[in-house]
């Protein structure tokens, strides 16, 4: 785990840099997350480097045991900090090894992925990780040990995945094609991304979001 936590640095310190250089505006603009803007997204990463597990656990049980609902609990009240409190924060933190229950190391890498592209993608910037940590990002995601929160069981099932800007290929059924990023953000439930692919496969996808009702897209 010692690459995905150095990768996990790269990527938490490349983001500071790119909510340094937003607007006010930018802000202030919706991400993908239903209900956080681009601040709440700032103040999310820095979240698990500033709340313990215990305190994280004891606020839970006022939201009977729901994670979604504690992490907004968190990010909505760490928002309220000054927008270069939070950035210099993801800084100086940029370099904790943090090891979540259930997702371990994964989590945090797989945040600063999904989550860069979460507020470049609506602001329509080009901010990206390498394509190589998609690469690696996919291998978990369709890996028996990827966490429920990232991709909802069987919503893969009779689909093969193939990107097209690595080589990189998954699966036995109908195939749904796009570039790497497009598929990490769309398996974990990103409708957005659902534009840059194609295939057949696309139906079962998009059926399958909705019989589960989607995902808040928050790993």
């Amino acid at each position: 785990m010692t690459e995905i936590y150095q990768l996990t640095t790269t990527n938490r310190l490349m983001i500071a840099d790119l909510l340094d250089s937003l607007s006010d505006r930018q802000w202030d603009t919706e991400t993908l997350c239903r209900g956080w803007t681009v601040r709440h997204m700032a103040a999310h990463f820095v979240q698990p480097m500033l709340v313990g597990f215990g305190r994280f656990l004891l606020v839970s049980f006022r939201y009977r045991g729901n994670t979604d609902r504690t992490v907004d609990h968190f990010t909505k009240r760490l928002a309220g900090k000054p927008r270069t409190e939070l950035i210099t924060l993801l800084r100086t933190h940029a370099h904790d090894r943090i090891d979540p229950p259930r997702v371990g190391p994964m989590g945090p890498f797989a945040e600063t992925c999904l989550h860069l592209r979460d507020i470049a993608r609506p602001l329509g910037l080009p901010a990206d990780v390498p394509v190589e940590h998609w690469r690696i990002l996919l291998d978990y995601l369709v890996s028996p040990t990827v966490a429920p929160s990232l991709v909802r069981a069987g919503s893969l099932t009779g689909t093969s995945l193939k990107a097209t800007d690595i080589d990189w290929t998954t699966g036995d059924g109908e195939i749904i094609s796009g570039p790497a990023e497009a598929i990490a953000m769309a398996v974990t439930g990103r409708a957005a991304a659902l534009a840059d692919l194609r295939g057949p496969g696309l139906r079962r996808l998009c059926a399958a979001r909705q019989t589960s009702g989607g995902t808040r897209s928050n790993p």
